[in-house]
């Protein structure tokens, strides 16, 4: 009995010591591509649901039209998520703005998207360039990508937003570093964080990695702090993604399923201290 309670009292300590940590850390969680698990996936109604929800972070992937508009999709087929066939960036935007997704709505562009977001306050937005294939980015096109990105992106930008642009595409990142100074990057890995990732990207001289959870400890993600890294963990699939990620020491989660980790946090978990 002695053993029992003083076992208990161990695992008390252990949760108030967690629950005090947790207080001292703020983690940014934002809703990726609007919620795909529970929206439709990168169109203007799932941002709108998440926005409605309470979410001022989230995430989308952007492509390049055949005729040079941007289109909020992730695949660079049509297959997965519409009613049409085919590439991408081998469609026009005419083509695009016919389909429909595979739950019934329009694909998005980007200038809608940035209409909508430039009189909010609070903003964290990842505009994740989605340039792979390379075949279909050869160095000519990447480049005029980027900087049509880029302007487009900050022209409205509101004061206190915070705009970061996202690859796992090197070559994108590299030339916004080189061409405008003091632009906003995160490195996109599919590896966990660990020594061999934070020295990539440490190597690119980009301070924000988002990292694969599976493989991450605390210790990498303790050691990509001293290191002068913002760190951002995924995927977001369920509500223990989400503990393991706050667990873990993470600055920045993505979630797949905002509204169900919102409803989480607050019963679950209302020692953390959660921004969306």
């Amino acid at each position: 009995m002695k053993r029992f309670i003083k076992l208990t009292m161990l695992a008390i300590a252990l949760v108030s010591a967690t629950a005090t940590y947790a207080q001292q850390q703020e983690i940014r969680v934002f809703s990726h591509r609007g919620g795909r698990m529970e929206f439709d996936e990168n169109t203007m109604a799932a941002f709108q649901a998440s926005y409605d929800a309470g979410y001022r972070g989230f995430e989308v992937d952007i492509r390049l039209t055949k005729d040079g508009e941007m289109v909020i999709t992730h695949d660079h087929t049509l297959e997965r998520t519409t009613n049409g066939k085919g590439i991408v960036e081998e469609k026009s935007a005419d083509e695009l703005r016919a389909l429909l997704t595979k739950k019934g709505g329009k694909l998005a562009f980007l200038p809608e998207l940035l209409e909508w977001l430039k009189d909010k306050e609070g903003l964290y937005v990842e505009f994740e360039m989605k340039t792979k294939p390379v075949n279909l980015y050869p160095e000519e096109r990447l480049q005029a990508y980027c900087d049509q990105l880029y302007a487009m992106v900050m022209k409205d930008k509101p004061a206190d937003a915070d705009y970061v642009f996202t690859s796992s595409d090197y070559r994108g990142l590299r030339y916004l570093q080189q061409k405008y100074p003091g632009v906003q990057l995160l490195m996109i890995t599919s590896k966990p964080l660990n020594e061999w990732t934070i020295n990539l990207a440490k190597s690119l001289g980009i301070n924000r990695i988002g990292a694969k959870m599976p493989g991450t400890t605390r210790d990498a993600v303790k050691k990509a702090h001293k290191a002068g890294l913002i760190v951002s963990l995924w995927p977001g699939y369920t509500t223990a993604d989400f503990v393991l990620g706050a667990y873990l020491g993470a600055d920045y989660m993505c979630t797949d399923i905002p509204l169900q980790v919102k409803k989480f946090a607050a019963e679950k978990t209302p020692w953390l201290n959660v921004k969306y």
